[in-house]
């Protein structure tokens, strides 16, 4: 079988990347290219365009022409696969290969595979990262360290839950029909294509989580997408589970409208706290002081407006028979004992808060974290698999109280906020140019959605010229201050003088600029991290 002849790869070989990019693999990602692009790039164009409006002044409330999905009391989505039905925990990284194995073994039910904000998208990340999930599967895989100490996957691995790149980014690394191939499509395409049938023959399935969706329009095309897919591989329809990332302020005013589009694949809706705030902050950083927030620490999901958030998605999944999964709790474990007990409590308290209001489970960034987790969910949950009978009927959340950030318990942003958005953003982008996605920084992991929030608060924040605690404005040479001192900082520690000067230049733009850019890594993409080669025939 030869490569279809309207597909270039333009990234370089490596060994074995001929396994995941075999003319039959290629084929599939061409057809599900050309069905879906035109409708992609008019979703997108929405996107535009309701952004505008919301700059502008515009705001947000519940459709009134889905009021009857929403209402309709009759209707429930397909929910949990083989696999799926314990999500008590989640764990989450990049599929590199010795995250893969420490996932797969680190006790929590779910491993979350993911090719998005944790992963900076080279090609070598991309498709080793496809490989690794292959040989995972096929028991393949391992991981020896320097030492010579060799890790391998265990009897009872967890459930992979894969997460492809969001629908606005490209793969500039495969053009089909001359133009780059869409990212979403390419992850969720390879790993269907090479994963689906293994993975439905060991009892599982092939699962996604589906980040940054806007709208039920999105969501209705991932569907479509599926449909296509399962009929096009021989899978029986409705195989596919998703769930979905509610990680826009958009897609917040959809909830029921999202699982509806999906419902014959949908197994639950996740709260992307991260992603939220930056959402947030994006779409209303031109509306003035009453949308201007504190600084990111204080954020957190105790805040009025960020509970209608929670609470409204767990009664909008449990009434659904769908899952409600809790977010990420950035704190990590500590060397220093003290430290540890620190961040240990803060992550305790984070998950019995979210067990407590009704999920089914959440996630954690470190193998680390999982027991914690699981002692959180365990006392709520006992043997039960999930307490989706908890419908949350106490529940009434309005427009007013998703956007009202005014009722914020804490003042305003500080300078250490100030200095910590620019350190965070700094060493993120320095490590996401050298190819590294999911990154410690200061005690928190961080990823593209934290450095998200760091850039778009620098951008309003000197935008508006906001008052600090200590009465001091920032302004864009405020922030050029602390830029300069945190590149003198990084050049102290050995950072590569060409990505932090790179780093520096995306910050500048990203934070500075006359506009907001809707997404830092869309064009930091295209000029850092594309790297390409001749067309392979």
């Amino acid at each position: 079988m030869t490569q279809p002849s309207h597909v270039e790869i333009l990234g370089a070989p490596e060994d074995r990347f001929d396994e995941i990019l075999t003319p039959g693999a290629l084929a599939f990602l061409t057809r599900l290219h050309e069905a879906f692009a035109g409708r992609r790039t008019e979703l997108l164009t929405e996107r535009d365009r309701r952004r505008a409006e919301l700059a502008a002044g515009g705001t947000l409330d519940f459709l009134p022409e889905t009021r009857a999905v929403r209402e309709d009391r009759s209707w429930r989505v397909a929910g949990a696969g083989p696999g799926l039905h314990d999500r008590r925990v989640e764990i989450t990284g990049p599929p590199e290969r010795r995250m893969t194995v420490n996932a797969l073994n680190s006790g929590a039910q779910v491993w979350l595979a993911d090719f998005e904000d944790a992963t900076a998208p080279t090609w070598h990340n991309l498709i080793s990262g496809q490989l690794n999930l292959v040989d995972a599967i096929e028991r393949r895989i391992d991981d020896t360290t320097p030492e010579g100490k060799r890790y391998y996957v265990g009897n009872d691995p967890a459930t992979i839950v894969v997460r492809p790149r969001g629908w606005h980014l490209d793969e500039q690394h495969l053009l089909i029909g001359g133009r780059p191939a869409i990212g979403a499509l390419v992850d969720f395409g390879l790993y269907l294509f090479h994963c689906g049938r293994p993975q439905i023959a060991a009892g599982s399935g092939a699962y996604f989580y589906l980040p940054k969706l806007e709208n039920h329009l999105e969501a209705r095309l991932w569907n479509d997408v599926f449909t296509l897919a399962q009929a096009d591989l021989g899978i029986p329809h409705g195989t596919i589970r998703a769930t979905v990332l509610i990680e826009t302020i958009t897609a917040a005013f959809e909830m029921d409208e999202i699982l509806y589009e999906l419902r014959e694949h949908a197994a639950g809706l996740n709260a992307g706290r991260w992603d939220y705030l930056f959402s947030l902050i994006k779409n209303f950083a031109h509306h003035g002081p009453r949308f201007v927030l504190p600084d990111r620490a204080t954020l957190t999901m105790t805040q009025p407006f960020m509970r209608a958030y929670t609470d409204l998605l767990v009664r909008t999944c449990h009434r659904r028979g769908a899952h409600a999964v809790g977010g990420m709790a950035a704190a990590i474990p500590q060397r220093d004992p003290e430290a540890d007990a620190v961040a240990l409590t803060k992550v305790r308290a984070d998950k019995e808060r979210e067990a407590g209001d009704g999920f089914d489970g959440s996630w954690v960034a470190h193998p680390g974290l999982v027991a914690t987790c699981r002692t959180a969910f365990d006392a709520v949950l006992g043997d039960r698999p999930n307490q989706l009978e908890r419908t949350r009927e106490d529940v009434a959340v309005t427009a007013a109280d998703l956007l009202g950030v005014h009722r914020l318990t804490v003042g305003l942003p500080t300078e250490q906020g100030v200095r910590s958005n620019v350190a965070v953003a700094l060493r993120y982008l320095t490590a996401w140019l050298g190819g590294s996605g999911a990154v410690a920084v200061f005690g928190l992991m961080e990823d593209v959605a934290t450095a998200e929030i760091a850039r778009c608060q620098l951008w309003q924040w000197q935008h508006h010229c906001s008052r600090l605690t200590g009465g001091s404005l920032v302004t864009p040479d405020t922030v050029r201050r602390l830029i300069d001192r945190e590149r003198a900082a990084l050049v102290g520690e050995g950072a590569d003088p060409a990505l932090l000067e790179d780093a520096v230049r995306i910050l500048e733009e990203t934070a500075l600029g006359a506009q907001l850019p809707a997404f830092l890594t869309t064009e930091a993409y295209a000029r850092h991290l594309v790297h390409t080669t001749a067309p392979v025939a």
